[in-house]
């Protein structure tokens, strides 16, 4: 195996000065663009990529950010990856990511390990029951920490989330708006944070407009779940004429199971998704959702991370992003018999 290249080679190889070498790796000093260009050449040339912990412990700032979330493959979390991704990697971070899949063990190891390889900062979902010691953890190092979607208001940290419960709201009023009586929830299983304010919120409808009991269907965030579970809803409450859904990935499985059945979404039965991802334009038929951008709110939670970075001291913020209806195919009036 070859030896790692050390700055002193690059030096060597581009024929400066180690210190004229740091500099033009460090971008700093005025140095001349032909000896900064001799410099990168040589870099390039022999793989050398500057040890990071090292220039860390030298400024004192970690440039290395450290996101923990669940279910990276949702394309909601995938997409607002990306926004943390870009905004932050464009101000010189590089951001690493893990998924504790909700696992109050596996979130503890994710995070120990960020903090064992001493991560700038945190970006953060927090795990449904997530107990006390792992927030003394996270204090007692003093990580600068942004959570996002779940909110933790006894906790000195600053977070992103969003409008849950009026975002349910105004799916459920466009509904019932269309005359839809029997009006169903479906999608997730926890009684997180965000999934209980989503609840409330079509729940609330339901009982200021005397559209009956609620029907609450729990069910996995993905389509085939989403597919499976529209078939047993329909079996056990064939009156339902409308869903509003916890996710965009549930409600096109949804959508398709009707297709599935002969019946059309939009016609036969009305769907509302959440979160607006990339797929839900581009379903067959389009999917009418609550907007929430994904990757806007990607950047969004970036920013507040680079804010929080830039001004350690200051108080914590509460950052709470409103859901906007965009209608397509899968909303309409229901079938008069």
């Amino acid at each position: 195996m070859s030896q790692k290249p050390k700055l002193s080679t690059v030096a060597r190889e581009a024929g400066v000065s180690t210190a004229t070498a740091s500099q033009v790796m460090r971008g700093a000093g005025r140095i001349s663009d032909a000896t900064r260009k001799k410099v990168l050449e040589a870099a390039h040339k022999l793989h050398y990529v500057p040890d990071g912990r090292a220039a860390s412990m030298r400024s004192g700032v970690n440039r290395e950010i450290g996101f923990v979330i669940h279910q990276i493959a949702n394309p909601f979390n995938a997409e607002v990856i990306s926004g943390v991704s870009d905004l932050l990697e464009s101000e010189g971070f590089l951001v690493s990511v893990l998924d504790s899949r909700d696992d109050t063990e596996r979130q503890r190891r994710n995070i120990q390990a960020f903090i064992r390889n001493a991560r700038g900062g945190l970006l953060w979902v927090p795990a449904d029951d997530t107990d006390d010691s792992t927030y003394d953890l996270l204090r007692t190092h003093g990580i600068p920490t942004v959570t996002f979607l779940r909110h933790l208001p006894s906790e000195p940290f600053d977070h992103v989330g969003i409008r849950d419960a009026d975002a349910t709201q105004t799916a459920t009023t466009h509904l019932a708006d269309l005359g839809h009586h029997h009006i169903a929830f479906l999608g997730g299983k926890s009684r997180s944070f965000v999934r209980t304010e989503r609840i409330a919120g079509y729940t609330r409808v339901m009982q200021d407009r005397g559209l009956g009991d609620p029907i609450i269907w729990d069910t996995d965030d993905d389509k085939l779940a989403g597919m499976e579970a529209m078939v047993a809803l329909r079996d056990a409450y064939p009156e339902v004429t409308a869903l509003v859904c916890n996710g965009d990935m549930v409600a096109i499985g949804a959508s398709l199971a009707l297709q599935s059945m002969g019946l059309q979404p939009g016609k036969d039965i009305s769907i509302v998704g959440f979160d607006d991802v990339q797929d839900a334009a581009v379903a067959i038929p389009p999917l009418t959702t609550m907007a929430v951008s994904p990757y806007q709110l990607g950047r969004k939670l970036a920013q507040i991370m680079l804010d929080r970075l830039e001004a350690p001291d200051t108080p914590a913020t509460v950052t709470q992003v409103a859901a906007t209806l965009v209608v397509r195919d899968t909303t309409g009036a229901p079938i008069r018999p």
